[in-house]
């Protein structure tokens, strides 16, 4: 199922390309608005998501780049075993793997993490965040999707015997 690894270059490719575009078109918290609840914006994330750990000194950069390029090494490794019919759980993997790495970029060569999409709600603002945040966050939502559907298909299989 390697060849499933174009989705996660991709994903990196696109990841570096909007921050690059958003780092050199915006000003630090400057937020342009796009459209009602959609903004441009330009932060930086010392820490993991949400900003978990962004004020611990800098110990933080390698300690979150040594688990993402781990975590990445692991999905690349699953991702080669999996069986040809596991297209699903392949692509989840590979959006998965592109998020982790297009992150892992930033914080090896910048110390920080580029976000720059913001989604908010009247006074109520979500974290901003990146292209790689959002293959990361679709990737899980897959994979619980299929663990779901695993486990109704085990379900109705135990009850028909």
């Amino acid at each position: 199922m390697l060849k499933w690894i174009w989705l996660a270059v991709v994903v990196v490719i696109l990841d570096q390309l909007t921050k690059y575009i958003a780092s050199a078109s915006l000003q630090m918290f400057q937020v342009v608005d796009v459209m009602p609840m959609f903004s441009w914006t330009l932060r930086h994330n010392t820490g993991a998501a949400f900003s978990f750990l962004a004020d611990a000194g800098g110990w933080q950069r390698w300690f979150f780049a040594v688990i993402a390029v781990v975590v990445s090494v692991v999905i690349f490794l699953w991702i080669k075993r999996l069986q040809q019919h596991e297209k699903w759980q392949a692509i989840a993997l590979a959006l998965i793997l592109g998020g982790a790495i297009g992150n892992v970029i930033d914080r090896v060569w910048l110390g920080y993490v580029v976000d720059f999409i913001l989604v908010y709600y009247k006074q109520w603002e979500w974290p901003a965040f990146n292209i790689a945040d959002s293959a990361i966050f679709i990737g899980v939502v897959m994979i619980i999707i299929d663990s779901i559907r695993e486990y109704q298909a085990e379900r109705q299989k135990t009850k028909a015997e």
